[in-house]
C-alpha cells in the first residue's frame, strides 16, 4: 500500500482525498464523493479534513518543482 502523502498532481484543494484514495486503492473521485456525502451527516468532517491537510506531508518531488502547486 502507498504511504500517506499528499500528491503533487491530482489535487483539488489540499490533496487529502487524493492521498486517501491512493492509500486505499480507489479513485480520487470516489473518495471525494464519499467525503461530500459524509458531510450530510453530523460530525466534524471539515475539521478532520483540515487536520489531515496539516498532518499529511507533501509527496516528495523529483528535483525542483517547475510550476507552482495547484493547492491553496
Amino acid at each position: 500500500m502507498a504511504t500517506l502523502a499528499r500528491p503533487r498532481d491530482g489535487r483539488m484543494i489540499g490533496g487529502v482525498c487524493a492521498a486517501l484514495a491512493r492509500r486505499f486503492g480507489t479513485s480520487a473521485t470516489t473518495m471525494r464523493v464519499i467525503f461530500v456525502l459524509s458531510c450530510l451527516l453530523p460530525g466534524p468532517q471539515f475539521l478532520l479534513y483540515i487536520a489531515l491537510w496539516i498532518l499529511f506531508p507533501n509527496e516528495k518531488g523529483s528535483g525542483a518543482q517547475s510550476s507552482p502547486s495547484t493547492a491553496w
